[in-house]
């Protein structure tokens, strides 16, 4: 499964994914998908099994833009985004 980490800023949502894999996260900027809702076009996607990892790192930076986390799941040819907390 694959986590969205949403901003409204995408110098912000550049900064976190340059921090997650500073620190061993690969992590990829892709554009927000319209099912999200909100942000500015840019979130940072990363696997699940670094979900606690990537939580860590944003509590150290000063993310003002940050929305929250997503689950991105692709479901019968259609995209699913719903809000990602504490690993559910």
């Amino acid at each position: 499964m694959m986590i969205l980490a949403v901003f409204r800023s995408r110098s912000h949502s550049l900064d976190y994914a340059e921090r997650l894999n500073s620190y061993g996260v690969s992590a990829t900027t892709v554009p927000t998908p319209k099912e999200a809702k909100i942000g500015c076009g840019l979130c940072v996607r990363f696997d699940a099994r670094y979900f606690i990892r990537a939580q860590a790192i944003m509590k150290t930076g000063k993310y003002s833009s940050f929305k929250g986390f997503y689950k991105i799941d692709f479901v019968n040819g259609r995209t699913s985004v719903t809000p990602y907390h504490n690993g559910k």
